[in-house]
């Protein structure tokens, strides 16, 4: 295979399409120098993947196994990134609801999503602090504190699992 672990975009995603979540080491994806954690995968061999199930993603993945050149379109995307939400005061509502740091739902055209936010992504940052080990109740107090520009580092939440240790890859 490919040696690559793929991942949903998230729900409202700008690009929907598989991330790559992970490279096994020493794998050929690894080895071309071409691809790094968090880059979409857009198409395979000059068929796009914009907008598929990570299901048929995968599947297209696991076809070029036989083959011994395979074409990969790809955006280069860090593994996290930053939403910003313009929140004028506290009174008014994010817009989304996060159930153990990952994002659960989001209000279509809210200023959440607007900002950038995406469902199925973890949050690891708010205005600069760390809440990667912080209990479910305080990051829900860190978000209902703030407003004006507030800053959210997020990255998919899969991919979180896979770099922590939580969860093994399966390499395709």
């Amino acid at each position: 295979g490919l040696g690559v672990a793929l991942v949903e975009s998230g729900w409202g995603s700008l690009l929907p399409t598989a991330v790559i979540a992970n490279l096994l080491h020493g794998g050929p994806a690894e080895r071309s120098g071409a691809l790094s954690i968090g880059d979409r995968l857009t198409a395979i061999n000059g068929t796009s993947l914009v907008g598929l199930p990570l299901a048929a993603c995968q599947a297209a993945v696991r076809e070029t196994k036989s083959q011994t050149s395979v074409t990969l379109s790809i955006v280069h995307c860090p593994p996290v990134t930053t939403a910003i939400i313009h929140r004028p005061h506290t009174r008014e509502q994010l817009g989304f609801c996060v159930e153990d740091g990952i994002i659960c739902s989001l209000l279509r055209g809210g200023i959440a999503e607007r900002g950038g936010i995406r469902v199925g992504h973890r949050i690891i940052e708010i205005n600069g602090q760390s809440v990667v080990a912080t209990p479910h109740a305080r990051i829900i107090e860190l978000l209902t504190e703030a407003y004006g520009e507030v800053h959210i580092k997020t990255m998919p939440a899969a991919t979180y699992r896979l770099l922590t240790g939580q969860e093994q890859p399966v390499y395709l």
